[in-house]
């Protein structure tokens, strides 16, 4: 009878933290939700976020393998603008807004001295996938490939799409979640130092 007592106390505890947990993440959802769907096309980030990377502080650095086996330093950049954005080929934002990262790429890149690097979350996603969505939207931008978790927890990616403007300096001057436009980007870019 006692035994009965425990495991149904435990049983109770454990719905009770599951029931919490739900709510708890529920509400996470919903406050992102609405503050993307308030802001689209992107939400930019305020530099007193908790979220906010470090406005105006240099990038962290980081060094990746890109898709095509080579490995990209992002400090090597430094004297470009470098458009830098996290995403996922399971994400429907990021396929909303990676036709407008390749137009932006082909059209006004080399002459804003512009470099994008989009940093797949391949820890969370599968090579195979990132692969044939490189392929479906005819990217030509270095796509680097996140195999292990760490990067993102450094620029505290929570959501994706993630973009970050980053200087001539290597400083970041904005952070914008959610999905961006073409003329979103032109005008980012075109208030970079």
């Amino acid at each position: 009878m006692n035994n009965k007592k425990k495991v149904i106390s435990a049983l109770l505890i454990i719905a009770l933290v599951v029931i919490a947990v739900t709510t708890f993440i529920n509400k996470q959802l919903d406050r992102n939700k609405n503050t993307l769907d308030d802001n689209i096309p992107g939400y930019e980030v305020k530099s007193d976020s908790p979220q906010s990377v470090g406005l105006g502080k240099p990038a962290p650095d980081f060094t990746l393998k890109t898709l095509d086996g080579n490995t990209m330093t992002l400090s090597d950049l430094k004297g470009k603008k470098v458009i830098l954005n996290f995403w996922a080929s399971w994400c429907p934002p990021c396929k909303d807004e990676m036709p407008y990262f390749q137009e932006y790429y082909k059209k006004y890149a080399k002459k804003d001295n512009v470099e994008i690097v989009a940093v797949n979350l391949t820890f969370n996603d599968n090579l195979t996938n990132v692969e044939n969505f490189v392929k479906s939207y005819d990217l030509t931008f270095p796509i680097l490939l996140m195999e292990e978790e760490g990067l993102n927890l450094t620029y505290k990616v929570y959501t994706i799409p993630s973009t970050f403007m980053i200087n001539t300096k290597g400083e970041i001057e904005k952070q914008i979640l959610g999905p961006l436009d073409l003329d979103t980007l032109r005008d980012y870019i075109t208030n970079l130092e």
